[in-house]
């Protein structure tokens, strides 16, 4: 498990190997604290599911199965990404804020099943929000 201090940069790439979708997670206050994740895709045109495989790469980190709650922004409209929210967590509270959706919720203590990623959709990046791989990985 990585450092949940350390901010973390997710991607969801094509088949083209063309970044569609990224968001940036981090901690508050380690394990059993309040994940926050910033999530957008990078176009308006990306394919149905990207938005719904960033919600699910984010949600399978480990230190966000390990925390009990989220605080989510997503771009205002995005409702793909909202609703895959709403089904992988409890009791979600959501409030607009210019032009971001912002999504509070708790977090399934484990009996959600892993999320569903579209054919061609790969999680590529995994790693601190420096934009490189953690040291001895």
């Amino acid at each position: 498990m990585t450092n949940p201090e350390t901010p973390r940069h997710v991607e969801i790439r094509d088949e083209d190997e063309h970044v569609v979708a990224e968001a940036e997670v981090t901690t508050a206050c380690g394990p059993e604290g309040t994940v926050r994740a910033s999530m957008h895709a990078k176009s308006e045109h990306v394919r149905r599911g990207d938005r719904t495989g960033l919600v699910d790469a984010v949600m399978d980190l480990p230190e966000v199965q390990a925390s009990e709650r989220v605080e989510a922004a997503i771009p205002y409209g995005d409702s793909e990404s909202l609703d895959r929210l709403r089904q992988r967590t409890n009791d979600p509270h959501t409030r607009v804020a210019g032009a971001t959706t912002l999504l509070d919720a708790n977090i399934p203590s484990g009996a959600e099943p892993p999320g569903q990623r579209q054919p061609g959709d790969e999680l590529v990046a995994d790693w601190p929000a420096s934009g490189q791989p953690p040291v001895g990985e």
